[in-house]
């Protein structure tokens, strides 16, 4: 197996009349909740990936497709690259201090310390 391929596995059960196996995994599912950017608390994470660093903010209630938007947005004006997963954005690069600005300019709000 190469370095960055996931091996996607899934074993189970289905416990009705009798054993059988599941054929699909369980979906994660999105939030059902769509909010107006005023209403978001944002918070940032940062993790190592493959010894570098990406930026995480979260929660976002949008719809799939204003997520999408407001990522490109974003990744254009700063020049990285990233992507949207259950409410997540993720950003390649430590960017905590040139994200902020951007955000709050579209009207989203950030917790305390953060």
């Amino acid at each position: 197996m190469s370095r960055g391929k996931k091996l996607d596995l899934f074993i189970g059960a289905d416990f009705k009349d009798e054993w059988s196996e599941v054929q699909t995994a369980p979906k994660n599912k999105p939030y059902s909740k769509i909010s107006e950017p005023g209403k978001h608390m944002l918070h940032f994470s940062k993790e190592k990936r493959r010894g570098k660093t990406v930026t995480l903010v979260s929660p976002f209630e949008l719809s799939k497709e204003d997520a999408s938007t407001l990522l490109k947005r974003l990744k254009k004006r700063l020049g990285c690259g990233g992507s949207y997963k259950n409410g997540i954005m993720e950003f390649q690069g430590e960017l905590k201090e040139k994200i902020r600005p951007l955000l709050i300019a579209e009207g989203f709000r950030f917790k305390q310390d953060h």
